[in-house]
């Protein structure tokens, strides 16, 4: 049972982990673009890619946030989920007492 639950912590740890890097990634390309970012294509991939997270953060976060500052909150958001994921995955790894 802990091979299962240690599948799925890896997995959502993997795809937090790939998400929080393209978000990175963008305000990379943000600051090095400058105004013409929207014609860059890699600009516009990381756009594609970091789109639902972005979203999902817009939707739970208060409209106080402007939506300019949304990406970097959910950069921070994604960031201590990563963290939490690997707690979460210590702890599963003490309670059967495997070495991870």
């Amino acid at each position: 049972m802990a091979s299962t639950e240690l599948l799925i912590i890896s997995i959502a740890r993997a795809l937090v982990e790939v998400a929080g890097m393209f978000l990175l990634g963008q305000g990379v390309l943000y600051l090095f673009a400058g105004a013409k970012r929207h014609a860059n294509v890699v600009y516009r991939l990381f756009l594609i890619v970091t789109g639902p997270v972005v979203r999902v953060v817009r939707l739970i976060t208060p409209k106080v946030i402007v939506d300019r500052h949304v990406p970097v909150v959910a950069f921070f958001l994604l960031f201590w989920l990563w963290i939490a994921l690997a707690w979460l995955r210590r702890v599963v790894c003490a309670a059967e007492g495997l070495a991870c």
